[in-house]
């Protein structure tokens, strides 16, 4: 007998399945399950989670959130936030351009993240979960609901890549890992940031532009603030995955035009709440660490005309630092200098970056005809013949001018107009010290750095910087001098370290040779500066600030690793450069070379920003 089958008609229409999560329930539930999850996390964090003090912050009290509760508090807000912009609640679609999903999910992740790690912290550091309240059973159960329910937001699967038949068990094994990993990464990929219904009106923008800078300025504090491990490390948890979520909701895309479009204005801002920064703070303890990373991050900012506009890769920049502090320690009055003068401020400063500018003429003159690694080799080894050649200089190895490896020490306070920088001085009725007052100066150094960087990377020569970090060899078919220009940024760059170099010898006191190492545990060294362009963004300036603030504040934090904290803040930075090599805040142009299937902009500027 024969069974005759009847094939479906087609209606010409190719049947494809709806876009699901990664975990199987309906999308209406999914988005319910996410948003509800972040506001009780917020709740949450008005209970106790423990019974006693004994955890660091103080977790006992009801009604008042303290220590790692703030910072869930914080994801489980910006979870709930993200998801109430996903039902197009009015007032709320400007802050998700590209979509909300995919900023849920992470908001979502990290703030399971953070309490659970705040849960098993208390677990561990107290004896077992029997120490927890409710509150943290109902953190841990809420984080992890809002979690799935993220997680079951629908989105575009990749297809699958076809496999050879032949392949062996661990071949299939390999393809179907990558397949999963393609689809996990397109899970939390975000969408095309779409332009605002309507554009702002000017006061707005600029009301957009000091809120931002606002929201810097505060996390800033918080975490140069953070007083144990377990609240830095939980900061750390929450600054990645909020950062991470805001990026992915087209937010940060669409304040940086609007910042674009406001430059002036962005930079005034800026300038205006980092000199808030020491009156946020009732002591000179953490002003200490913000004026270090200025000197870094003005010295790293100097580094990047070097490497991020014109492309060459200078491994002993710290030195041209060296000699612009050595410079301003002989001139300073010191009882240790050779030389018994006293310049005013503005001549040692002015002095220090004109000696650091001849002897990057003088090095770069010869060796700036070499390329790539071969130039790299040779700034190596100046950097390492500044440092030995000022070790030596001790009166026995050679001529007494640096005074070996004891340096120039008793490099005394600066006083300019009869403003002591070394004594406490109220100021509006806020009361500022030493250190407070050196790092408003440094902030005002950083001002003209970043106003030199910023007219020469506008410039015809820092289109021609640009031009040869291209293409050198067709920048000079197309007639640019090649030489004259790498001279130029080789100069300026030593220039700007020095000057920074004349403010950072009256900091600490005392200039030694072994502040000024190729690599070493504390920044500045030319290993941590060429890592904070890097790792900021190369060309840009922003990018240089927030990378230097990032290297001295972590090492600085994790000190309680003990021997593995090279290991962890390594290891961080290996999955920085694997996931995000352009860079933290890259220019435009160095993104799309990373990421060619991102959407090209109308309009790049000169240096690609």
């Amino acid at each position: 007998m024969t069974t005759q089958t009847t094939a479906a008609k087609s209606t010409g229409t190719p049947v494809t399945d709806a876009p699901k999560g990664l975990i199987g329930l309906p999308e209406s539930a999914g988005r319910a399950l996410a948003t509800a999850g972040g506001l009780l996390a917020v709740v949450s964090t008005f209970l106790a989670w423990t019974w006693t003090s004994e955890f660091p912050g103080d977790l006992t009290v009801y009604g008042y959130p303290g220590g790692l509760q703030v910072l869930v508090l914080v994801g489980g807000a910006l979870t709930a936030l993200f998801g109430l912009a996903s039902y197009d609640v009015k007032g709320l679609r400007w802050l998700v351009p590209a979509g909300a999903d995919s900023a849920i999910k992470l908001a979502a992740l990290g703030t399971f993240v953070t309490a659970w790690y705040t849960v098993i912290a208390i677990s561990v550091k107290l004896g077992g979960v029997v120490n927890l309240e409710p509150g943290g059973y109902i953190v841990a159960v809420v984080t992890l609901l809002a979690l799935v329910g993220a997680l079951a937001l629908p989105f575009e699967r990749p297809a699958p890549d076809p496999h050879d038949p032949d392949d062996t068990g661990w071949e299939q094994f390999r393809h179907n890992a990558r397949h999963q990993g393609a689809v996990v990464k397109a899970a939390f990929a975000s969408g095309t940031t779409k332009p605002p219904a309507r554009q702002l009106p000017s006061y707005a923008e600029i009301l957009v532009i000091v809120a931002a800078l606002a929201v810097g300025l505060l996390v800033f504090t918080y975490g140069i603030g953070t007083e144990y491990d377990e609240l830095f490390v939980g900061f750390l948890i929450t600054a990645g995955f909020g950062f991470a979520a805001i990026a992915k909701s087209g937010l940060i895309n669409r304040v940086s035009a609007i910042t674009s479009k406001h430059r002036t204005v962005t930079m005034i801002g800026a300038f205006v709440a980092a000199a808030a920064f020491p009156f946020t703070q009732s002591d000179d303890q953490y002003a200490t660490i913000g004026v270090y990373i200025l000197i870094f991050a003005t010295v790293a900012l100097g580094l990047n005309i070097v490497v991020g506009l014109a492309g060459l890769l200078d491994l002993g920049y710290v030195a041209f630092l060296g000699v612009g502090a050595y410079t301003a320690a002989m001139v300073s009055g010191s009882p240790s200098s050779p030389f018994d003068i006293h310049l005013p401020f503005w001549a040692s400063a002015l002095l220090g970056a004109a000696v650091a500018m001849v002897f990057g003429v003088i090095i770069g003159a010869p060796t700036l005809r070499l390329r790539g690694d071969y130039l790299a080799i040779v700034t190596l080894g100046f950097g390492e013949i500044f440092r030995i050649a000022v070790l030596n200089m001790d009166g026995t190895s050679g001529p007494d001018i640096t005074n070996g490896s004891n340096g120039i020490s008793s490099i005394p306070n600066l006083n300019i107009l009869g403003f002591d920088f070394g004594q406490e001085h109220t100021i509006a009725g806020f009361t500022i010290a030493r250190f407070a007052n050196y790092f408003l100066l440094m902030l005002l150094i950083t001002l003209v750095v970043v106003i030199v960087f910023r007219r020469s990377s506008d410039s015809r020569i820092g289109r021609a910087w640009v031009a040869i970090r291209e293409d050198e060899t067709a920048a000079l078919a197309m007639g640019i001098n090649g030489f004259r220009v790498k001279l130029i940024a080789f100069a300026l760059g030593a220039a700007l370290a020095g000057l920074a170099g004349t403010v950072q010898a009256h900091v600490t006191y005392t200039v030694t040779p072994e502040q000024y190492q190729f690599a070493h545990v504390v920044p500045p060294n030319s290993a941590f500066l060429l890592a904070a362009v890097v790792l900021g963004g190369m060309g840009t300036i922003s990018g240089p600030l927030v990378g230097a603030a990032l290297l001295y504040l972590i090492p600085a934090k994790l000190q309680f690793l003990g021997d593995y904290q090279l290991f962890a803040f390594g290891l961080a930075l290996v999955l920085l450069m694997r996931f995000r090599p352009e860079g933290l805040i890259p220019n435009r142009r160095r993104q799309l070379e990373f990421h060619e299937e991102a959407e090209a902009p109308t309009v790049l500027s000169k240096a690609g920003a």
